[in-house]
Parts: C-alpha cells; sequence; structure tokens
C-alpha cells in the first residue's frame, strides 16, 4: 500500500519558539500509529499541523499525494481527515443519534430548501442517514441508548459517540487524541478492540496520541516518538520497548 499521509521535515514555531523541528514519518491506510512523548513534546501541534488549525513554518504535508498544509482545516476535513479532541465536543442538549448524524451532514446532498420543503428526495436522504447513523451505533453496542441525551452518558459512551461521530462520513484518516483519558480499564479494552476493528475491517487510518501505555503498545502497528519537538523514535512497539533514548526521555530510566 502506498503512504496515503506524509510529514516530510515539517517545522512549526510559535514567536520564535521551535514547537516541532522537521519531523517526518509516513502511514499507510489500514494502520494504526501511535504518537507519544512527555507532556510539551509536540504532540497536539503535529495534529493541529496536519488538520490546519495552525501553519506549519516549512516542510510539507500530503494527504493522497496531495499536498495540504496551508489548507484551511473545514477543506482538509471535506478531503477525508477527521480527528477528535481530548476534552471531546458532543453537543450534550443533542440525543446520541443526533450528535452522530451532525457527522454525517457531509455526505447527505439534501439542500436547505428541500428540506424547508419535505420534498421526498430529502426525506429519503434523511431517513438513510438516520438508519446509517442507527447502524453504526449498533456497531459499538450503544444503539440502546441512541435517543438518550448525549450529555448524561458515562465517560466511556461520551468518546465512543465521539469516535462514531467522526467516522460516519467514511474518512478514510482519524486522528484520536487521547481516546482512553479518564476511561475504567474494561472500556478501554472495548476501545481498542473498535480501533482494531475499525483498522482491519474499514480500512481506517488511525493516528492517535495517547498516554495510556497499555493502550499503545496493545492497538498500535507503530508508534512515533517526540522529544521537545524532535522524532526520537519510529517503530513497532517491540522496537520502542527497548529503545534506550525513549526509556530516558519518556520513560523516565534506561
Amino acid at each position: 500500500m502506498a503512504d496515503f499521509l506524509n510529514l516530510s521535515d515539517v517545522h512549526v514555531q510559535f514567536g520564535g519558539l521551535a514547537v516541532l523541528s522537521g519531523v517526518s514519518f509516513s502511514m499507510k491506510q489500514g494502520e494504526v500509529v501511535a504518537v507519544i512523548g512527555p507532556n510539551g513534546a509536540g504532540k497536539t501541534s503535529l495534529f493541529n499541523a496536519i488538520t490546519g488549525y495552525i501553519g506549519i513554518t516549512s516542510g510539507e504535508i500530503s494527504f493522497c499525494g496531495e499536498r495540504i498544509n496551508g489548507l484551511s482545516a473545514h477543506v482538509i476535513a471535506k478531503k477525508g481527515i477527521r480527528r477528535t479532541f481530548q476534552n471531546g465536543g458532543l453537543f450534550g442538549d443533542l440525543s446520541v443519534l443526533e450528535n452522530v448524524l451532525t457527522g454525517l451532514h457531509t455526505k447527505t446532498p439534501s439542500t436547505v430548501l428541500g428540506s424547508l420543503l419535505g420534498s421526498s428526495k430529502s426525506r429519503a436522504h434523511e431517513h438513510d442517514a438516520v438508519v446509517k447513523a442507527r447502524q453504526l451505533l449498533e456497531t459499538m453496542a450503544i444503539g440502546h441508548i441512541a435517543d438518550h441525551p448525549a450529555g448524561g452518558l458515562s465517560g466511556g459512551q461520551q468518546r465512543m459517540v465521539e469516535i462514531l461521530r467522526a467516522i460516519a462520513s467514511d474518512p478514510p484518516l482519524l486522528l484520536l487524541d487521547e481516546p482512553a483519558v479518564g476511561l475504567a480499564p474494561p472500556v478501554r479494552i472495548q476501545l481498542r478492540e473498535t480501533i482494531h476493528r475499525l483498522a482491519r475491517e474499514h480500512g481506517l487510518g488511525i493516528l492517535l496520541i495517547e498516554h495510556a501505555m497499555e493502550m499503545v503498545m496493545g492497538v498500535s502497528d507503530r508508534i512515533v516518538v517526540l522529544n521537545y519537538g524532535e522524532k526520537i523514535a519510529d517503530g513497532t512497539p517491540e522496537d520502542i520497548r527497548q529503545n534506550r533514548e525513549v526509556l530516558e526521555a519518556y520513560l523516565g530510566h534506561a
């Protein structure tokens, strides 16, 4: 498989402070790649650069062979890169189903006028969207809470709904920002199985930031390690376990 996300010598500076320095790596569709490193290593800045929330100072980021750095976050999302955020972002007053439907809006071709007039075509599109959203909820075994307010869900349920909303439009690449934070061990296991299934069965490329090392080691095909904005390692979980520089910088011992 050809690389479909590629970062080449990416630099990001804020007011003369180097946040990312010469970061290069690539990933393939259907691959799970974790980005780890100490606090302040540049992980979130990396995600923000890929998704267009911040600009890069130099280098290049390409997706499916097309340069995307310099594009707006909205345009990058429309090209098929979706992300979640560490602090969530569900619409608490909407139902679980309605939250997932918001992720389908780019794939629902109904026009505003058609919706207002209640045309048969618009109703058919809306019906199809609801059917797909309910099917997605069933795949995560949370179909029974489809009509519950999202704001009343447990942390683990909210995380699952956020992931479903992100993948509702069938994006080829999903970026997960600390998906396991605050989750109980059984829910982390369910999340790990979900990530595996999305990558293996649906061919979704998944790039994740994560501090829970059992999650990282259990779910990743490859791990990229950042420290002070620089990439210090890139390899399989077993490679990273044995890397002295990683042990010193991230785990605090050699």
